[in-house]
């Protein structure tokens, strides 16, 4: 249980203050990708579809609105881009041709029969074991250096009170070192309306740690605690297909018997290599009391703080043979009961980390002493860098909701009247 204490160490909801700074850098000329992902019969927005530049290592993924904005150091627009969905016919297009179709890509659904779970000669917990065997052949073995768009928001019941974002360069030690990955700030800005956080500085530690510790590659026990097969039951659910490959999708659970929070949830595995494509899953809050002391280390004394959603996504993307970590994505709700008030407060945090370039083994290089953010560290509440657009139009962004947007906007305006 150690290991997973430690990973919940990082995850908390924390009321203090910590600054971080960070420097200006330029940034070179690009070309824009921008546009929407739906399914065609249906014309419903696809959350979190993957969004690749043919021939390189920048990626993305869309928001909850199916939007997306890829940038790219390039000047042609015959550049293709790639793109994936479960279970959805993988599409492939130039600038061009997005252009053409109005920004609007529309992924058929998949209609090939896929195999039944009968014809799978092992049961699910025999394939994951193979999984976790395999890992090895199947990600990196080297430290790749990476360059990533961190998000966090916080909503006070339905009104976005505080947004923070940053472009960070990320060490990725190899599944084989029992070193942690390190990250530092590149670029980073916030914007906070204190005004609707009930006077509470309403804080999140760990910051982009909390997405690389998800990596259940790198940190399996983290998760699933030390002893994986005894802690949890792992069952199949139906196949599914992704760019024509496909995928088993084994649905896993904690043993009854097992005490305390734990989690449940599905991992997407690529049949033909054993590789984890995917997993999406969430922590058990039967218990309401020890989730929320797991997950909060500091609360006022006249409130009352319980946990309502803990949710997780991983992704990883295959490149010449290997899979990497890609995206990630944690929702957390607290609701908190005050003490003589006649109403409750809900907060929904969501943190998002997508990977949008990498450098491959021979080119990485160390980061300086003192450079890498600390484990406990705070996403700055400094506006760093928020009104400058000639930075922040240089880098892939995960395009945020429009009600994000407005929000940003009324910030801005309340934060202008106090001076």
């Amino acid at each position: 249980m150690n290991c997973k204490i430690q990973f919940f160490n990082q995850i908390k909801w924390i009321f203090l203050f910590l600054l971080v700074s960070s420097s200006l850098f330029s940034a070179e000329p690009f070309i824009e990708f921008k546009g929407t992902v739906v399914d065609k019969s249906t014309n419903i927005p696809l959350a979190f579809a993957g969004i690749s530049v043919s021939g390189s290592n920048v990626s993305t993924v869309s928001n909850t609105e199916g939007e997306f904005v890829l940038k790219v150091f390039t000047s042609s627009d015959q550049a293709k881009i790639n793109v994936q969905y479960i279970g959805f016919v993988s599409e492939t297009l130039t600038l061009a041709e997005l252009k053409q179709r109005r920004n609007k890509i529309e992924l058929t659904p998949m209609s090939i029969e896929l195999p039944e779970i009968s014809v799978i000669s092992v049961d699910a917990e025999e394939l994951m074991r193979t999984v976790f065997e395999k890992i090895h052949d199947n990600y990196p073995k080297n430290s790749i250096q990476m360059t990533a768009f961190y998000r966090e928001t916080i909503k006070n019941n339905s009104t976005y009170v505080s947004l923070s974002e940053a472009v960070l360069d990320i060490l990725k030690e190899p599944i084989t070192s029992y070193r942690n990955d390190i990250a530092r700030f590149y670029k980073a800005r916030k914007k906070v309306d204190y005004n609707k956080l009930d006077t509470l500085v309403f804080k999140l530690q760990g910051g982009p740690y909390n997405s690389l510790n998800l990596d259940i590659v790198k940190n399996p026990e983290y998760v699933f605690s030390e002893d994986i097969f005894k802690n949890y039951k792992f069952t199949f659910d139906r196949s599914t297909r992704i760019d024509n490959r496909l995928i088993y999708v084994i649905e896993f659970s904690q043993n009854p018997q097992l005490k305390g929070p734990n989690y449940l949830g599905k991992i997407y595995v690529d049949a033909q290599t054993l590789a984890i494509k995917s997993a999406v899953f969430n922590l058990n809050l039967q218990n309401k009391e020890e989730a929320a002391s797991l997950l909060i280390v500091k609360k006022p004394l006249n409130a009352k703080i319980t946990p309502v959603v803990a949710n997780y996504r991983i992704d990883y993307v295959e490149k010449e043979g290997k899979w990497y970590y890609n995206y990630s994505r944690i929702e957390l709700d607290l609701k908190i009961n005050w003490k003589r008030k006649l109403f409750n407060t809900t907060y929904h945090s969501t943190i998002e980390m997508a990977v949008t370039d990498w450098t491959l083994p021979d080119n990485v290089k160390a980061f300086r002493y003192g450079e890498h953010l600390k484990p406990s560290v705070v996403v700055s509440d400094e506006p760093i860098g928020f009104t400058d657009p000639e930075f922040w139009g240089d880098f892939n962004v995960i395009e945020p909701e429009k009600s994000i947007e407005s929000a940003i906007k009324k910030i801005k305006k309340q934060i202008e009247k106090s001076y």
